[in-house]
């Protein structure tokens, strides 16, 4: 790993009992469950036609146990473990033996559909590939061993025969992006200049090539990202994931190579997403039935996608452009992700998971249709009300694993002369020449303190939730940081209240309503702690709140003074405002459905 990772020390407070639990309960159980469907054995090869003891691998369970080693690898690099590594060199075992001569890889075209191999663009070869890729690269940086990078290299010298040199695969771009992404690291991790034209080939043709048009009929060129090359896309269109690995790796690019246009179109596209298609926990994709992103502010809670996978590339692609452009505001993002959208994907305990994750939930929807037992036909599709231990597709539970193990990357990063703290975590920043040390129980309180060691000049986040902050040194304002000279002893007090907020008229599913946050989380309202229906409260918009720290969540709860309406059984009755005063409790939105089914709702009525 880079300066971002390997001299962070994470130290306390809320993200280091994280990754206590992830090191301990989540990798583990991820694990668990692959082995168990059979992921891991699928790299064996050892599936045949009509074979009942052996499960059928799937075309993208390469990537999920890719990504369990690339979290894994993380591990390791802080918390050496035998076992750990005993696996993945099992794995590496299983995927050298199985390589074909020619360097490509892949455990479900090798065993299920051999003679079709880069024939169908929407069955995430290249996807997978991209995934081993970033796991050889954080499986060399924390062992030093480079025997999966060697594999993952000579795999890469075959995809760049047939799609650069040969143009002899059924399509020239992939249907998931991914790869991109993977081919800009591995080019910094081994100064390769063909794996940044090979990076560069798969971005510049997309939205440009005719074999890419005839696959998947029954889906628009937009679902793929391929309807307009990568310079003229202006708003975030199609599949949500798939779209913000793209625009991580444009963004990645653009840094690389100084591209200005290209910067431009990820500035239009970030913009287009925080303005017009964010979810106020930093999740998108709005549609259930193409995981994607839809029209301008159509953003429904109950049936809203926000998968967690999504949640997390828009940390990634906005972390890019931090590297880029040194602008707060795309730190803002990476925490409103990964305090909301994408913690909101895995449980208190750590085993279970959301793929999708609702703004509100209401039990009895459920039962609207339950007449209709085939699925597809029902015009409502809910998401499940309790986090699972596995899914058939099971992409988000080993991406939660890498984000936690590698949060390190996303508190610091260096331009020039200046460190800037991006997130606020207690941790130490230490590369022998330069010494940061930030002391916080953040986001539980708004206090900071950071001792500097070296640092010419300094800049902290002013974060977007901020109304009044307090600074002990002498500070110039730009971009959302705050810049210090000679830095000493930083004193950092964030005013940390409740307070309202309220979305775009347009974005009808919230007309007329707020929701609450404390600091960069986001709160809803469970009925198991409130004897009234959600939809009878009202928060009262003067926000008298009590703060109490929680234990079970290791976050804050909030009470606040609210309002029931009265009405009676009569399905109509004449308007009155009729109010009675009780109180409402809140809890962080991203710890919801972890004490049993319960209605749920972030935006709440208010007078």
């Amino acid at each position: 790993m880079d300066f971002l990772f390997d001299n962070v020390t994470i130290e306390g407070g809320f993200i280091k009992e994280k990754q206590n639990l992830n090191i301990e309960t989540t990798i583990w159980a991820v694990y668990n469950r692959f082995k168990e469907t059979g992921r891991f054995d699928a790299l064996k090869c050892l599936w045949k036609e009509g074979c009942e003891d052996i499960p059928k691998p799937h075309f993208f369970w390469d990537s999920d146990v890719a990504k369990w080693i690339e979290a894994a690898s993380y591990v390791i690099s802080k918390n050496p473990s035998k076992e750990l590594e005993d696996i993945i060199e099992q794995a590496i075992d299983d995927i050298e033996k199985n390589q074909w001569e020619d360097g490509y890889i892949s455990s479900y075209y090798t065993v299920v559909k051999d003679e079709q191999r880069l024939t169908n663009r929407d069955r995430h070869e290249l996807y997978c590939i991209g995934h081993f890729i970033e796991a050889a690269i954080a499986y060399y940086y924390a062992t030093g061993k480079d025997r999966l990078l060697k594999i993952m290299e000579k795999c890469v010298d075959f995809v760049y025969k047939v799609f650069f040199e040969e143009h002899s695969a059924a399509f020239d771009t992939p249907g998931h992006e991914e790869i991109e992404i993977a081919l800009l690291r591995l080019y910094e991790c081994t100064n390769n200049k063909k794996y940044f034209e090979l990076a560069k080939y798969f971005l510049l043709t997309r939205g440009k090539s005719e074999k890419d048009i005839h696959h998947r009929p029954d889906l628009e060129m937009k679902y793929f990202q391929s309807d307009k090359d990568v310079y003229n896309l202006e708003t975030a269109k199609g599949h949500a994931v798939r779209a913000s690995y793209l625009y991580t790796a444009m963004a990645h690019y653009a840094k690389l190579s100084g591209d200005e246009k290209m910067l431009e179109s990820c500035r239009t596209l970030f913009n287009d997403i925080v303005n017009k298609k964010m979810y106020i926990t930093g999740g998108t994709g709005s549609i259930s039935r193409t995981e994607a992103f839809t029209y301008d502010y159509d953003l429904p809670n109950e049936v809203a996608y926000a998968e967690t996978c999504a949640a997390i590339a828009l940390m990634f692609f906005s972390q890019k452009m931090l590297h880029v452009e040194n602008k707060s505001v795309y730190a803002d993002i990476v925490e409103k992700c990964f305090y909301n959208g994408m913690l909101s994907g895995i449980s208190v305990d750590g085993e279970h998971f959301f793929y999708v994750n609702p703004l509100e939930i209401r039990l009895l929807n459920r039962t609207r249709s339950d007449n209709i037992k085939d699925e597809s036909k029902r015009s409502e599709r809910y998401p499940i009300t309790q986090r699972v231990k596995v899914f058939n597709c099971s992409c988000c539970p080993p991406n939660v694993n890498r984000v936690l193990a590698s949060f390190e990357q996303y508190i610091y990063h260096k331009n020039e002369d200046v460190f800037f703290v991006d997130q606020y975590v207690k941790s130490t920043y230490d590369d022998g020449k330069i010494k940061v040390i930030t002391d916080t129980l953040y986001p539980v309180t708004g206090d900071v303190k950071i001792k500097c060691e070296g640092v010419k000049k300094l800049a902290v986040r002013i974060p977007a939730w901020c109304d009044n902050f307090a600074l002990n040194a002498s500070y110039e304002i730009k971009d959302g940081y705050a810049f210090i000279e000679n830095p000493d002893e930083i004193e950092l007090c964030f005013e940390l209240k409740p307070k309202l907020v309220s979305a775009n008229p347009s974005v009808f599913a919230v007309s007329n309503k707020v929701a609450l946050m404390l600091g960069p989380v986001v709160y809803c309202s469970e009925r198991i702690d409130n004897i009234v229906d959600n939809c009878k409260l009202y928060i009262d918009k003067n926000i008298k709140a009590e703060i109490e720290y929680s234990d079970e969540f290791m976050l804050n709860t909030v009470t606040v003074k609210g309002y029931e309406r009265k009405s009676s059984d009569a399905l109509y009755e004449n308007f009155n405002e009729e109010f009675t005063e009780t109180k409402i409790k809140l809890i962080p939105y991203s710890v919801f459905a972890n004490r049993g089914e319960s209605d749920m709702a972030v935006w709440l009525n208010y007078r």
